[in-house]
């Protein structure tokens, strides 16, 4: 595992690590690795966790995961393909054939920024192991995590919760994912890097705001390669300050330097959680403030 790649291979894992590997290009799945070939995460029924609400965009995503179930169900998880919210499966049903990476923690304020995307690190430092095991179990026991929202309640939260005991109580934007965090701060490299280019500034709010999260993921990755095209090719200083820009608002995002987090106890998350999506249900304005 090095700066540029967080890939390892299964006899480097340990029980209490945070693990993830990629759905379909865009979009990783987290959960915690609890010893004896199991992951406890948190997840959408039907393999739904980008749940991008195009119909035709969500199948083809699907089809594209392999699934242990319907006529080929795993012999240790049978079918879990309609579960939802905190389950335990085995490490293969968890990677659906894709690859193994761990996600870092307590790491430098450099190391963060040199990093390209969100949804691989953070500066926050983990619980010792037991810790971190202990609350994963506890939730899947209750089922205690909530409801599944891919902006303001995914795995990555559930996996990063389980690190730290840390829990975002602000919910004006979203949660402790890193990943969407990303998409949020690639905005600015989205508007800078087409205004570089000569593009209208309606087409610039546009793409720094889809709605489907599927397409925002795209847009932010085609700006961010548009933008070291740029580079490379002198149109240079204001993609420069667009990159930059996605870089400072990662950080800024990043669960070790929130100001609205607050280490929860297990014990209290499931009641919390019921009042933060009750609270949510009666605000029109979709912020939700505890204090």
């Amino acid at each position: 595992m090095g700066l540029f790649s967080n890939k390892i291979s299964r006899d480097e894992l340990k029980a209490g690590d945070h693990i993830y590997s990629w759905r379909s290009y865009i979009y990783t799945h987290h959960g915690i690795y609890v010893g004896d070939g199991k992951v406890i995460h948190f997840t959408r029924g039907g393999g739904l966790e980008i749940g991008t609400g195009s119909p035709i965009l969500d199948k083809i995503i699907v089809s594209s995961v392999p699934h242990h179930g319907g006529d080929n169900p795993c012999p240790n998880c049978k079918d879990q393909t309609n579960l939802h919210g905190v389950i335990s499966s085995c490490l293969d049903c968890f990677l659906s054939g894709g690859n193994l990476y761990l996600f870092q923690y307590n790491v430098s304020k450099a190391i963060f920024l040199a990093k390209q995307r969100g949804g691989t690190c953070t500066i926050a430092p983990s619980d010792p192991p037991e810790e971190v095991i202990s609350r994963a179990k506890f939730l899947l026991s209750r089922n205690g995590f909530g409801e599944y929202h891919l902006l303001d309640n995914n795995c990555e939260d559930f996996a990063i919760y389980c690190k730290t005991g840390l829990l975002v109580l602000s919910v004006t934007k979203s949660g402790s994912s890193s990943q969407v965090h990303s998409v949020c701060a690639a905005g600015g490299v989205v508007s800078l890097t087409l205004r570089a280019l000569g593009v209208g500034t309606s087409s610039t709010g546009q793409a720094a705001s889809l709605t489907s999260p599927a397409l925002t993921v795209s847009a932010s990755t085609s700006a961010l390669s548009t933008t070291i095209g740029a580079v490379a090719t002198g149109v240079g200083a204001l993609a420069l300050t667009g990159y930059g820009n996605y870089c400072i608002g990662r950080l800024a995002y990043d669960v070790g330097v929130r100001k609205d987090v607050r280490k929860v106890d297990v014990e209290e998350l499931v009641g919390l959680m019921a009042a933060i999506q009750l609270k949510s249900d009666n605000n029109n304005s979709k912020e939700c403030k505890l204090t």
